[in-house]
């Protein structure tokens, strides 16, 4: 899953694709959508507004007019699969009906009551993730305060919950998010990066969003100096998804298709030659 964020500020890419919706931009980013298609992503993840913690929150008119006519654009252009990255069920119909398949729901359809009826009435996949709270709410990699229940069940508790809630509505094609990055510690996140398989308990397919993220800065991080940017944070990303693939991811979110891909690949290559001894 390749991420296209049309936003002004987003965490990795500040912005990139901007939020003037003339010609040279829409331009801009399909030829950054194609160049992940071609590259492999098999799903383009599009998102109007930013979830990096303590983001300032948009309406749904102005998330709906940066995203739908790239998502137009983009089906005109390519058959990919087109997820649309929102929590308000207004967005996630317009681009439904703009072309998207999929709805990438960040608070597994907690923030909006609405989201489960949209996404039942138009039979699309979802991917249904993990979140305490709203991100202007969250700060990175924060303390989740005083509640002491440990990291897996919270996340597993929350996602059944959404779970059912999707089957309830007839959704079939659901994909759960453990929302790395969300609210939980450095410890919480890369407990989770590790235990991944567990979530398959819940019968879906597992997505990783890892990409960059500033609990992999801590990681990497040299004594007495400040984390690493997330523009130099590739290498550790790369090692994450590796690890994310072999403890049970099925799907990587990520900016830089080409490099999970290869992950992928020498993952594949090494599960092929074991099966072939056993």
């Amino acid at each position: 899953m390749g991420i296209v964020n049309l936003t002004p500020d987003s965490f990795f890419d500040g912005g990139t694709y901007g939020t003037r919706f003339q010609e040279n931009d829409l331009e801009l980013a399909l030829a950054s959508a194609l160049s992940m298609v071609q590259t492999g992503a098999e799903i383009i993840d599009v998102g109007g507004e930013s979830t990096r913690p303590g983001a300032r929150p948009i309406s749904a008119d102005e998330e709906t007019d940066r995203t739908i006519p790239f998502i137009e654009l983009l089906r005109r252009n390519s058959n990919v699969l087109i997820s649309i990255d929102t929590w308000k069920s207004g967005v996630a119909a317009e681009a439904l009906r703009a072309g998207a398949n999929i709805v990438n729901d960040i608070s597994g359809f907690t923030f909006d009551s609405a989201m489960a009826e949209v996404c039942g009435q138009h039979r699309c996949g979802v991917v249904l993730m993990h979140t305490p709270a709203k991100p202007q709410n969250l700060r990175w990699s924060q303390d989740t305060g005083k509640d002491t229940e440990e990291v897996m069940s919270r996340v597993n508790t929350f996602l059944s919950r959404s779970v059912g809630i999707a089957r309830n509505h007839g959704i079939e094609a659901i994909v759960i998010d453990p929302g790395l990055g969300f609210g939980k510690t450095v410890e919480e996140n890369f407990r989770l990066l590790g235990r991944l398989d567990e979530l398959h308990d819940l019968g879906c397919p597992v997505l990783a969003g890892l990409s960059r993220k500033s609990f992999l800065g801590q990681a990497i991080r040299k004594p007495g100096n400040e984390p690493p940017p997330p523009s130099e944070r590739l290498n550790a990303t790369i090692s994450a998804n590796t690890l994310a693939l072999l403890n049970g991811a099925d799907i990587l979110r990520v900016h830089d298709v080409e490099a999970a891909v290869e992950a992928r690949a020498v993952v594949l290559a090494m599960r092929r030659a074991v099966d072939a001894v056993d």
